[in-house]
């Protein structure tokens, strides 16, 4: 009976492990609200795409964006292939730099999933003085439960490297060690799953990779939930919206919350 237990438990593991890899490259279509109010040219925003997608994962943000005057750097990194903090001091130095040579007056940072990691790993490592506002979509900032229980099973770490090992919930784990945020920071996450497997090792509401609550982090300057789930969130209209919204603002808009 024991071992029958361990064979039913390891195949909801495997079933779990094989839904990290079809998840993230599911496409909404939705279609994107026209933006037409301007904002400054000399505002750039780095785009940071979560593990194991690419830049192409925030296009849609992108445009709107851009269509918002907006300078863009929507960075496509491997996320796979080394650390959070090798990825971070690599890939956010260059766009950093990037945006320094259009002479911009503010850098402001838009993430999703792990992206949102490195940009917390950056700056506590650097000062940015033209610093501007971060928009964090689905954080794991406090770790995720999904790590947890599947680290440890064959084939994690051959598809979501070594920064997907640094993601648990544990109190040593990188997210937990980097501490309170102190420079302006939204988080938009979702309350929808769309893999009931992954959610069963999420206690309270979840987006299918990662709990509400741990989403959130010491410091931040608002906080937002949508209907939406982990692979997708990205890509709503009322996400992009509020995300533009807080970039101008410091502030989602709450009156649009139901």
């Amino acid at each position: 009976m024991k071992l029958k237990y361990k064979q039913f438990h390891n195949t909801i593991k495997l079933i779990g492990l094989l839904s990290l890899i079809a998840l993230p490259f599911t496409n909404d279509t939705q279609a994107q609200d026209q933006m037409t109010q301007n904002v400054s040219p000399k505002e750039c925003v780095i785009l940071l795409h979560g593990l194991a997608r690419s830049d192409g994962s925030l296009e849609k943000m992108e445009q709107a964006l851009k269509a918002d005057g907006f300078h863009i750097i929507n960075v496509d990194y491997p996320s796979r292939e080394y650390t959070i903090e090798t990825l971070a001091e690599t890939y956010i130095s260059k766009a950093v730099k990037n945006c320094e040579s259009h002479e911009v007056e503010k850098i402001h940072f838009v993430t999703h999933s792990m992206g949102g990691i490195l940009v917390r790993y950056y700056l506590s490592q650097h000062q940015l003085d033209k610093l501007g506002r971060v928009v964090m979509l689905s954080p794991p900032n406090q770790g995720s439960e999904v790590v947890d229980n599947l680290g440890d099973f064959p084939g994690y770490y051959a598809l979501n490297g070594p920064a997907g090992q640094q993601l648990g919930t544990e109190p040593s784990s990188l997210p937990n060690t980097l501490g309170a945020v102190d420079y302006p920071v939204g988080i938009i996450t979702g309350n929808k799953s769309i893999n009931l497997i992954l959610s069963l090792y999420i206690p309270g509401e979840d987006d299918g990779k990662v709990s509400v609550e741990r989403a959130k982090v010491e410091g931040m300057t608002d906080f937002l939930v949508l209907p939406h789930t982990h692979p997708l969130i990205m890509d709503s209209d009322e996400t992009i919206r509020q995300t533009i919204h807080f970039l101008r603002n410091e502030t989602f808009d709450k009156k649009a919350e139901h």
